[in-house]
Parts: C-alpha cells; structure tokens; sequence
C-alpha cells in the first residue's frame, strides 16, 4: 500500500528542515552607516540633510520635530511600518513622488530587511 504525503504536510516538512533567514540588524546598522549616515542620524532629536531615524518604525511620515519636508513628503501621509520602509527602500521616488531624497534604493531584498531589522531596535 502506498501512503502520499498531503502537500502542506510537505512544506511543512521542507521549513522544518530548513531554519529561517533572519534579518541581521547588525549588518543592517552598517549598510545605514555607509548608504544612509551622509544624510541621516540615528540620534533622537539629531536632524542632518534628512530627518533623524531615530524611533521610524510607526512613526508617521513628515513628523519629526524641527525638520523641513518637502511637500510631497508631507502629502504622503505614510506610516513607517516594515512593509512601507520595504517599499520605500526599494525605490523611495516610486512610493513618494517628488520626494527631495536622492538616494536611489536598496534593491537587495536581505539588505532591505536588515536595514529595516536595524531600524527596529532605534527606540
């Protein structure tokens, strides 16, 4: 007698075996250092080019006190959340056009997450 194995039973199976990739702030917190610190602080209350990114996961956009926004960033009306800075990361003039930042994006989606995992921790 043959058995078949379900299908999620099998996929389920395959996560087991294999761990999840976690995102690694620590290289995270580099990749902010190298791509982002000419323009950004992590300091709370430490405004350079851009607005500090001090506490960002769940702020809203446009809400740092002391710092000029562009008006298509104040338009954006955005909340901070893993998959907004997913999107934002990804190309930041696709998800507020206008925007003034120059960067241009991640587009690794493991830097992305670690930056992001990074950002998580700046409370």
């Amino acid at each position: 007698m043959r058995t078949m194995f379900a299908p999620a039973a099998v996929i389920a199976a395959l996560f087991a075996i294999q761990p999840a990739l976690a995102a690694d702030p620590e290289a995270g917190a580099k990749i902010v250092k190298t791509k982002c610190g000419a323009c950004h602080s992590t300091a709370a209350g430490k405004n350079v080019v851009g607005p500090s990114l001090h506490a960002i996961v769940g702020r809203h956009s446009s809400s740092v006190e002391g710092f000029r926004y562009s008006a298509a960033n104040k338009a954006a009306d955005l909340t901070w959340d893993e998959a907004t800075l997913d999107k934002y990361l990804t190309s930041p003039k696709a998800v507020v056009p206008g925007t003034t930042m120059t960067f241009a994006g991640l587009k690794s989606e493991t830097q992305r997450a670690d930056v992001i995992a990074y950002l998580a921790t700046l409370k």
